[in-house]
């Protein structure tokens, strides 16, 4: 991420101006960030790898915490676990201030209590993750007097512009996650179920240096999305739509394959969410006005004959799937859409996804990652967006 300097020439891994800006609109005057994703944002990349797969320990959680008090960086502390004592041995934390001891919430928010009472200064509102913050935490929080406020949304603002090394993450995960797709096709062969092809794609993902995250898929004429013991037919047609997290950053996109050729009406039906996915990409630039893209989407959609089972949607990525931009305020995930009437910015990222769910022909679908550039978009993992012939090398 890129670094700015403070007044005492210390380096950050984030926009500390943007931060401070957004922190003074939400009226906070210091920030508890305790999401996995943020405080790895926070702390330039870090997330401990104990607990990436989990939380819970003894008869509590984990909880890493990062205090940021507003203007002052030199104040800023992490407290983690006990085991990250040995990250601290290694130099992986910038703040002046961590202490690696902690084996329960509470543990670590009495740390930051104890922290923000040692910095004093004017303190009236402390922001944090509402979502994120365990009850038994919060309440201690509460407890010590301090009137709370969501960050979240300005956590989400300050994500928002990816930089450099960000974009380079999130192309990797993009690229990786379908290299892994085109993989999982060529191992396909009629009598496999729907686990094995799941089984396949996480190997090809986790050699490929991902964290595997999930797979929806179909096979056939089933709309179900569900691994399951479902096996798989000539002629069936397969749909993988998957997440891969690389280093933090989410390549999450969808690709068709099929057990045989496909006939006239599968290349039809697929050339249209085709058409459908480039006509929406091509409003996406800076200055360009957010909604436009389920503008132009939704009209082509309007006037299909496949519209009452076809689905559009765009939404962000990056450290967490639908992040900001906000672009529609009637998607599946309920936000309000904040960014629908206002100019995309040069490193905004945006997954675009149609989806034909044919009562005959199965799941038919193509989800893309497309990142926002000052003269246009820049899609990551461009490839395998046709029919991908199943069983090349499952027959060998």
């Amino acid at each position: 991420m890129s670094a700015l300097q403070t007044s005492s020439h210390r380096s950050l891994p984030f926009d500390q101006a943007r931060l401070d800006r957004l922190l003074d609109e939400a009226g906070i005057d210091i920030l508890i960030a305790t999401s996995k994703h943020n405080v790895q944002y926070l702390l330039g990349g870090y997330r401990f790898f104990f607990f990436d797969y989990m939380d819970a320990v003894g008869l509590n959680r984990y909880l890493p915490v990062v205090v940021y008090q507003k203007g002052k960086p030199d104040h800023t502390a992490y407290f983690g676990a006990a085991l990250e004592v040995f990250e601290r041995q290694l130099g992986k934390f910038w703040p002046p201030v961590v202490e690696t001891k902690t084996w329960s919430g509470t543990d670590a928010i009495q740390l930051a209590v104890d922290h923000i009472k040692k910095i004093g200064g004017a303190i009236s509102t402390i922001g944090v993750e509402k979502a994120f913050m365990p009850m038994d935490a919060g309440q201690l929080l509460h407890d010590n007097g301090y009137r709370i406020s969501d960050a979240t949304f300005a956590l989400e603002r300050l994500r928002l512009i990816k930089t450099t090394e960000e974009l380079d993450l999130l192309r990797e995960a993009s690229e990786r996650v379908v290299q892994s797709m085109a993989a999982t096709f060529d191992y396909c062969l009629p009598g496999m179920t729907k686990n094995d092809l799941v089984a396949k794609l996480r190997c090809e993902e986790v050699n490929r240096d991902l964290k595997f995250e999930y797979c929806l898929l179909t096979a056939g004429h089933d709309l179900n999305r569900s691994p399951s013991h479902q096996k798989l037919q000539a002629g069936d047609v397969i749909s993988l739509d998957s997440a891969g997290n690389f280093r933090g950053y989410i390549g999450d996109l969808c690709r068709m394959g099929i057990l045989g050729e496909p006939d006239a009406e599968l290349e039809d039906l697929l050339s249209e969410i085709t058409y459908i996915q480039a006509e929406a990409r091509k409003p996406i630039k800076a200055g360009a006005r957010g909604g436009d893209i389920f503008t132009i989407a939704d009209a082509i959609v309007d006037t299909s004959p496949h519209k009452p089972y076809m689905e559009f949607l765009a939404h962000g990525m990056g450290l967490v799937s639908h992040e900001g931009p906000r672009l529609t305020s009637v998607g599946p995930v309920p936000y309000q859409g904040y960014d629908e009437d206002r100019p995309l910015e040069a490193g905004m990222v945006i997954s675009v996804e149609t989806a034909i769910k044919h009562p005959k022909r199965g799941y038919i679908k193509l989800e893309d990652t497309v990142v926002v550039t000052a003269t246009g978009s820049e899609g990551f993992g461009d490839e395998f967006r046709g029919w991908n012939r199943a069983g090349i090398h499952g027959r060998i």
